[in-house]
């Protein structure tokens, strides 16, 4: 997904921090062992990080997060990132990058949840939250869907193709059979606030198992509701997913077009990583076991 991604390492940070932002120059950094796909990030000192994006942009996507940050941020019941600083690109590194707030917490593991249960209560109170959000900016979320009463009909020709190179590694019947379930799926139009990237690598967790923080509000905006269920298949154990369900009252259609959404993007990043990076291969593996369990 990013063969033309940066070449991201502690000296190139340290050089556009001290460049950039002489205050922080003499703070320890280490980078940080992170799944995520689309930034590099660095601990500087204890109580901030240096994120930059493996493909740069000068696009504004910075700015406009941190926009989007400031706004959300009031009205979110955990902590979301704050922006100290944006740097400016150069010629060793041609995009924005940023430094936020360090927020404390740990990456939940799917199947070692130290409360389940609570913790499918938090993540529902903060997508419940995000639907209620009014502001007058309504982006579009992830990923930047028409405007269309079949949102998902976009995702249909990448999501088959993708079953049909994974011949062999998954039930590809089954998959289908999911996936044209949920494609079938109603959707009225309404949108409301999303996250719209609720995985695991952008929740953090208390010791005692209690969501702590959000992160990566990059792609958040208006859309499907459909769109922050993520956390039902590749995170919640199967015995507190109802649960999770009922808490935001979600609807048959609603709930399968979440579980299409989950298949989806699940299928086609284990086809693009499976020979390249087994992390994120094998959680999406897990989280297509989970919807073709859920499925059958």
């Amino acid at each position: 997904m990013h063969a033309d991604r940066a070449r991201i390492d502690t000296p190139l940070v340290r050089g556009l921090v001290a460049a950039q932002f002489p205050r922080w120059a003499g703070l320890p950094l280490e980078p940080v062992d992170s799944t995520g796909l689309c930034n590099a990030i660095y601990r500087l000192g204890a109580e901030l990080s240096v994120r930059l994006q493996f493909e740069p942009s000068t696009a504004d996507i910075v700015r406009r997060e941190r926009a989007k940050l400031e706004a959300l941020a009031p009205l979110l019941p955990v902590a979301v990132p704050a922006v100290e600083a944006i740097g400016a690109p150069t010629d060793a590194y041609p995009g924005e990058w940023s430094v936020h707030r360090w927020l404390t917490g740990a990456h939940p593991v799917p199947g070692a949840l130290a409360d389940p249960r609570r913790l499918a209560a938090d993540l529902a109170a903060f997508v419940d939250a995000f639907r209620r959000i009014d502001l007058p900016d309504r982006p579009p979320g992830y990923p930047g869907e028409r405007r269309t009463r079949a949102p998902m009909a976009a995702m249909d020709a990448a999501t088959r193709q993708a079953i049909a190179g994974l011949d062999g590694l998954v039930d590809t019947r089954a998959a289908l059979a999911s996936w044209q379930e949920s494609l079938a799926a109603p959707y009225d139009g309404r949108e409301v606030w999303v996250h719209s990237d609720l995985m695991p690598s952008n929740i953090l967790v208390s010791a005692e198992g209690r969501l702590a923080a959000v992160l990566d509000f990059e792609t958040c905006g208006v859309g499907d509701p459909a769109c922050d269920l993520f956390p039902a298949w590749y995170l919640l154990p199967a015995h507190v997913r109802d649960a999770f369900r009922a808490a935001l009252d979600v609807d048959d259609a609603t709930w399968l077009r979440g579980r299409g959404r989950v298949l989806s993007q699940a299928l086609i990043t284990m086809r693009h990583f499976r020979d390249a990076d087994p992390s994120p291969a094998g959680d999406a593996r897990r989280a297509v076991a989970e919807v073709l369990a859920a499925s059958r």
